[in-house]
């Protein structure tokens, strides 16, 4: 029987099995956030260990980062992790992207875009998020602030190993249809605990034809459905996005790795303990209504009605809507709308913004709508710049910020004030993540920027 994508990489980096027990698992590539770390250093610290290969090791502040100016950050608590996280580093011979240099963003999105992931690596960060770099066709998977100091110590970490998902999506995508889009509908249809205990790999020629910019976009997602990684077979779209880019084999040794990333792919006859298949067609512009991300609609749909809930189901979902303020059977299309945000590690790469100016060109942004645009990382507000995107959405009455993870979390000054409905790109929509009281409805960036020129929810193909 042949080999899952998920089984070659793991296989390959099984350096013990526990009997009855978990694996001890080599990692590639260890990432850090000043959010979830302290106590990892602080362990190595008390036992009087080192990072044991700090070359393979790389950190940067993201959670905390403000937008509007990087000189200072006025909150103490930030301040002070922030401040730990680079003494950190330079106690233990780690390299550190700084806050305001030309190489910090958010680290799953600096992570890919400067070839630090690659094909066939497994890659640990106590992110939850981590599951972005699958897209590269590596193994990638967020954990617990313990495990990154075993990580820290000892370049392995204990894992049970999970199951095995594929999810196959063939067909092409319907004008103004984005990969978060796709995102949002399999969450609906799968509900947010729908691949629980597995390792999920995408394919299809839905997927084969999205640039990699939407498969970051997917992968990042995978955990809103209870995964525990999404990833994506490299392929020639693999190799162009990471060639040439800082952190990529170079020469020969570029050569060699491609022709070893060719074999990352599930073999035909390898087996998968589910499989999943969805049509292309099915997929609309999506919206959500509730307090998790499978809570979701096609824009031009209503709000389940209460008697199509499962009985079982139905207090929570009552209480979505009520946080929400939304009914059953309301239609959300056109309910005013007063912050947008176009960020986050899901969408904050070059695409989104491209896509975001492509629908406000020409166009004035609503004057009751407080808009915030964040670049993913340094790269990409230069590339905005380079391209002339920043002239578009000034033009349109828009703000170009700083890299940060911004509204995507209530860390940083960007906080949705309680009450106020924002039409975000970020990936979560829970209770009071972007402010405390704030109400949150998950889109794609041309769903965003659509509402930000009416200042109501919008559907974007009436801009296509």
């Amino acid at each position: 029987m042949g080999k899952t994508l998920f089984d070659k990489i793991w296989d390959s980096h099984v350096v013990r099995q526990v009997e009855d027990g978990p694996t001890q698992l080599y990692i590639d590539r260890l990432y850090c956030h000043e959010v979830t770390t302290p106590q990892a250093f602080d362990t190595l610290r008390d036992k009087g260990l080192k990072a044991f290969r700090p070359t393979k090791i790389f950190a940067m502040p993201d959670h905390n980062t403000p937008s509007d100016q990087q000189e200072v950050i006025n909150d103490p608590i930030g301040r002070k992790q922030v401040e730990t996280l680079e003494a950190n580093c330079k106690e233990f011979g780690i390299t550190y992207f700084g806050m305001g240099s030309k190489d910090n963003g958010i680290i799953h999105v600096v992570g890919p875009e400067k070839a630090l992931s690659l094909p066939g690596m497994t890659i640990i960060c106590g992110d939850s998020h981590t599951s972005t770099h699958g897209a590269v066709g590596a193994l990638a998977m967020g954990v617990g602030t313990s495990e990154v100091a075993e990580v820290l110590a000892s370049q392995c970490i204990l894992q049970t190993k999970p199951k095995t998902m594929r999810i196959n999506i063939e067909g092409k995508l319907q004008k103004g249809v984005t990969a978060k889009d796709v995102a949002l509908y399999i969450m609906a249809q799968m509900t947010t605990g729908g691949a629980t205990g597995y390792a999920v790999e995408y394919a299809g020629s839905t997927i084969r034809n999205m640039s990699m910019e939407g498969r970051l976009t997917l992968s990042n997602l995978s955990i809103e459905m209870g995964s525990r990684a999404g990833m994506i077979a490299p392929d020639e779209k693999t190799f162009d996005y990471l060639k040439g880019r800082e952190y990529a084999p170079k020469g020969e040794a570029w050569d060699e790795a491609v022709a070893e990333w060719k074999e990352l792919r599930s073999d035909d006859d390898a087996v998968f303990d589910k499989e999943v298949n969805y049509r292309a067609e099915d997929i609309e512009p999506r919206i959500t209504y509730g307090t998790n991300p499978g809570a979701g609609i096609a824009i031009n749909e209503c709000v389940p009605a209460l008697e199509s809930i499962a009985e079982e189901e139905r207090d929570g979902f009552m209480a979505g809507l009520r946080y929400m303020q939304f009914q059953p059977g309301e239609k959300l299309e056109g309910h005013a709308v007063d912050y947008v945000f176009l960020g986050a590690c899901t969408n904050g790469r070059i695409e989104d913004f491209r896509a975001f100016a492509s629908v406000v060109k020409g166009r004035k942004k609503h004057p009751d709508v407080v808009a915030w645009l964040v670049p993913g990382s340094q790269l990409v507000r230069r590339q905005i710049l380079e391209e002339g995107i920043d002239k578009v959405l000034e033009e349109a009455g828009f703000e170009l910020r700083l890299p940060s993870c911004s509204s995507c979390l209530a860390m940083n000054p960007d906080k949705v004030p309680a009450g106020k409905l924002c039409v975000s790109t970020s990936n979560r929509n829970f209770v009071g993540r972007q402010g405390p009281g704030s109400r949150t409805v998950l889109a794609s960036p041309l769903t965003v920027a659509a509402s930000a020129i009416t200042g109501k929810i919008t559907d974007p193909r009436e801009f296509l």
